[in-house]
Formats: C-alpha cells, sequence, structure tokens
C-alpha cells in the first residue's frame, strides 16, 4: 500500500506537468501538441526497447493489441481533447473537470462487471468509501467555485468558448476513466509482467499513431494554406524541448510510476489517488498565473488531500473463496 501510494504520488506530479504545455505555447494548435507529444514519447521508446527486448518478447500479439487501445484513447485522443480544453478554457477550469477523476474512476471501478480471463478485483465497500469521495468531491467543488467565479469577474471571458472548453474535458474525463481501468486489469492479470516494459510497450504502439496524425496535420496545413509554419511552428527550440520533456516525464516515466502502482492497489483506490494530477496541475498553473490561491482554493485542496488519506485506511473486502471443500 505505501509503495502503491508513493508511485501514484510519483505519477500525479509528472502528469501535472501535461497543463503546463497548452499554456506555455497557448500559439500552436491542439492537434500538434498531442501529436508532437506522443511521437517524441514513441522516439523515446524506441532505445528503451532494446533494453527491454526480453520483457517485450513475452508480449502476445494480443497483449500488442491492448497495447496500441490504451495508447490511441489513453494517450493521442485523451491529450487532443484536453490540450484543446486548456487552450479554450484556460489551466483552471480544465484541470478541475480532470478532478472529477478520482470519483469518477472509483464509482465505475466499482460498478464495473468482472472480464473474463482477468483476474477478480475485491469491490471496495460503498459505505467505507463514500467519506474520502464525498471529502474530494467536496474539494473539487470549492475549487471550482472560486474558478467559475473569477471567470465571471473578467469581462473579456468568451462564456461560448469556456463552454466548449469544459465539453471537451468531459470528452477528456471520458478517456481517462476507461484507461486506468483497462490498464490495470491488464497489469493485475499479469503480475508476472514487467510495468517498466508495459509502458514501454505503450510508446512503441503509441508512434506509428503519432507518427500518422503529426503527418496529416502537416497535409492539411499545407492543402488548406495555412499559415503556421511546419514542422516545428515559429519556437521550433521551445516546442521541441517541451514536447521531449513531456514525452519522458509524463508520458514514459509517469507511466511507469504508474504502472508499479496499479500492481500494488485495487482500481478503485487507485482511481482516487489520480488527485494528485488535480493538485500537481493546480500548483503548476498557479505559478504559471503568478499568484497565490485563494483562501477557499486552498481549504479545497485540504479537503482532497483529507480524502486520499481517507482513501488510504480503506481496505477492500475479501473475496469469496472459489467453490467449496469436499
Amino acid at each position: 500500500m505505501t509503495a502503491g501510494f508513493l508511485f501514484a504520488l510519483a505519477a500525479g506530479l509528472m502528469w501535472g506537468l501535461v497543463f503546463v504545455g497548452p499554456l506555455m505555447l497557448p500559439e500552436y494548435p491542439a492537434t500538434l501538441q498531442s501529436f508532437g507529444r506522443y511521437l517524441a514519447f514513441g522516439l523515446i521508446a524506441l532505445p528503451l526497447a532494446w533494453f527491454d527486448r526480453a520483457h517485450l518478447r513475452e508480449l502476445t500479439r494480443s497483449d500488442w493489441r491492448e497495447a496500441l487501445k490504451l495508447a490511441a484513447v489513453g494517450n493521442v485522443i485523451y491529450y487532443l481533447f484536453l490540450a484543446s480544453s486548456i487552450q479554450r478554457a484556460g489551466g483552471p477550469l480544465p484541470t478541475m473537470i480532470i478532478g472529477t477523476l478520482p470519483v469518477v474512476i472509483a464509482i465505475t471501478a466499482n460498478l464495473r462487471t468482472e472480464r473474463q480471463g482477468h483476474r477478480r478485483e475485491a469491490k471496495m465497500p460503498w459505505g467505507r468509501m463514500l467519506p474520502s469521495l464525498g471529502l474530494i468531491a467536496a474539494g473539487i467543488a470549492l475549487v471550482n467555485h472560486v474558478e467559475i467565479r473569477h471567470l465571471q469577474q473578467d469581462p473579456a471571458a468568451d462564456l461560448g468558448r469556456y463552454t466548449l472548453g469544459a465539453l471537451l474535458a468531459v470528452g477528456a474525463v471520458v478517456c481517462w476513466t476507461w484507461y486506468p481501468i483497462r490498464n490495470a486489469e491488464w497489469l493485475r492479470a499479469h503480475p508476472d509482467r514487467n510495468p517498466r516494459s508495459w509502458a514501454t510497450a505503450q510508446g512503441l504502439a503509441t508512434l506509428p499513431l503519432a507518427l500518422a496524425g503529426y503527418a496529416a496535420v502537416w497535409l492539411w496545413n499545407a492543402v488548406s494554406g495555412d499559415a503556421f509554419p511546419m514542422p516545428f511552428g515559429p519556437r521550433a527550440g521551445d516546442f521541441l524541448l517541451l514536447m521531449f520533456a513531456i514525452g519522458l516525464f509524463a508520458s514514459w516515466l509517469g507511466t511507469v510510476c504508474w504502472n508499479e502502482a496499479s500492481q500494488r492497489l485495487p482500481p478503485s483506490l487507485a482511481g482516487q489517488l489520480i488527485v494528485f494530477e488535480t493538485l500537481a496541475a493546480l500548483s503548476y498553473a498557479f505559478v504559471l498565473r503568478g499568484q497565490w490561491p485563494a483562501p477557499e482554493t486552498l481549504a479545497g485542496i485540504a479537503l482532497l488531500v483529507a480524502g486520499v488519506m481517507w482513501a488510504l485506511r480503506t481496505r477492500p473486502e475479501p473475496l469469496a473463496a472459489e467453490g467449496h471443500a469436499s
């Protein structure tokens, strides 16, 4: 439990970096940032695959298909939604919508039926989950209230643009509700597999998707006569440095840490620990803003932390014994 908690914390700190890119490169299309980030992730995975070649050889064709699905939904499509959302609504509002993930994942994991061929998961008792879920939900609502009030006080705010940004963030929530549950199911059904090599496998699966997407964006710019300078935009150095930094720390190393956590924790508990990503992203957003969080925001963050600490005290119900002794 302690090791799983620490790995989830490390993953959250690194995943918070993905909220920084769209704010630092506002003139870059979200499509280019999404495909650029995962192209960098795929390229980083290539030399890592050489060191992990023995583990990667153990993966079957169905394992590679699973890695491709996880890469498409949890990587490319998720970040396309998220980057588009941040560019339209700013940093804090999408962060708070993504911040509902601990609650949504915990409930979805508990309601999810068992899949044939996968390890049976112990259910988290609803009565013991409710206090932590309530604290997390209250913290998210409090911080969200502050951000909406901040938005209403801005005379230059485009509510239509912010609404579209919020809807795109909801799409990101859907993608990342599916990804960690499905990823955890695979990892816990294969406890003998190396979490690091599984992260590398997802990077390799992401590479052709990102390459095709990047080429499609380049082709579309050429056909449509878009003045945006391809292939790396007006700030090529900043773009490449940021994409490879996010690709290394958020995509690969963050996935390694999350895989380690997923092998140690029930999905319904691990889902609540994604709150660390929300806390990290909020911290980074306020640093970029150059502002100290409002008292209500700090109170909301305290509730989030209290919810996580309560969740760590929750234990799953023991699985019923299979069959009866003769």
